[in-house]
């Protein structure tokens, strides 16, 4: 028995239907991440975790106990929200206290709580203070106090770095992913921040439209991204996409440009039937393309370093194509340079399914 089931869960709202029918099953500390862009519903299937709203069918059960329809006070979880929730006129041990305080635990235990999950959180000298004279990120690890206090059973996060700057951001990331390694609570984490999303989950629901397009784990989304809606969205900067048709000689061509394939990636299309009408987009990665002495010629129109890795976008005959080179790059704009590239690296999916095919 998983820690979490969702069962075909769906929610409309005045016939709109929001949420289209999501399973799922997260296991026993497993740091699970729904990410996808706004509106895309993964909010609200936190909120039916959380009791906060339920659906309009399917189940969820948390442990062997079913709560589709249960209040969250009975659901035993804790949630952080985006703007932390904390009382203004409580100080800091006040803050993390509260809820347990709400539930008649005993003053030392509840002393004992705070003090646990202070240390935890590297929060003891902060303790006196109120949050008004605390930081963002001070106050972010205050509000994931007050829930790890509780020590639920399911761990709910929702955007909770939203507000912090790049800066606070990267750190406070790292303190949930350490926060995780002590306490190993199973944990639900909601973002649209796909680096979030990649350096913190141990699996992955990518959610477009209400549907869950891909469930796997980090490396499984990125490596063979099951749609092209995921491999667009997981990945900085995005694949490159171009559209392709079977050539005569059982590669792909692309205005004319052979598209070299592998073995596997030719039975595959040969599996599925497909015939030089098919109609199929070929992807790479910017990080499988580098610059060579042969390939894909093109024209060097922007160049940007970031320091260990410099992004080169290409004008090809092929539209405009982005590289992630190593460290800096001796061309200059307005250069000729040619592109290439590995078969292996490349994905291919379906142009009107969007489904990957190889």
């Amino acid at each position: 028995m998983g820690a979490l089931s969702i069962r075909n869960i769906r929610k409309a709202y005045h016939q709109i239907e929001i949420l289209k029918g999501i399973d799922l099953e997260v296991e026993a500390g497993e740091f699970l991440i729904l990410v996808g862009p706004s509106g895309c519903g993964k909010s609200t299937l936190l909120s039916m975790i959380a009791g906060l709203d339920f659906p309009t069918s399917g189940a969820i059960q948390i442990g062997d106990k079913d709560v589709t329809h249960a209040l969250p006070k009975d659901r035993d979880i804790a949630m952080v929200f985006q703007s932390y929730a904390l009382y203004p006129n409580m100080n800091v041990a006040q803050n993390i206290s509260f809820g347990l305080e709400m539930r008649k635990v005993p003053k030392a235990q509840r002393e004992a709580a705070v003090q646990r999950v202070a240390k935890m959180l590297q929060i003891e000298h902060l303790l006196d203070r109120k949050p008004g004279q605390l930081s963002g990120g001070q106050r972010q690890r205050v509000a994931m106090g007050r829930a790890l206090a509780r020590e639920p059973k399911l761990f709910l996060f929702d955007e909770p770095l939203s507000n912090l700057d790049a800066k606070l951001r990267v750190e406070m990331r790292a303190e949930i992913k350490l926060l995780h390694q002590r306490t190993h609570i199973t944990t639900v984490y909601v973002t649209h921040d796909q680096v979030e999303a990649m350096t913190l989950g141990d699996r992955i629901a990518v959610m477009r439209d209400g549907v869950v397009q891909q469930f796997g784990t980090p490396d499984d989304i990125y490596s063979r991204p099951a749609t092209r809606f995921v491999a667009e969205f997981i990945g900085s900067p995005a694949m490159n996409m171009i559209e392709a048709n079977l050539s005569t000689n059982n590669g792909l061509a692309a205005k004319g440009i052979e598209l070299e394939l592998t073995d596997e990636q030719r039975d595959a299309l040969k599996a599925r039937g497909a015939t030089a009408a098919s109609a199929l987009v070929y992807g790479l990665r910017p990080e499988a393309l580098s610059f060579a002495d042969t390939g894909l010629p093109g024209q060097l129109t922007m160049i940007e370093p970031t320091g260990p890795e410099t992004y080169a976008m290409v004008e090809t005959a092929l539209g405009m194509v982005t590289a992630r080179v190593p460290g800096k790059v001796t061309q200059r704009v307005g250069d000729r340079v040619h592109l290439g590239w590995a078969a292996r690296d490349a994905h291919l999916f379906d142009r009107h399914t969007e489904q990957r095919v190889g």
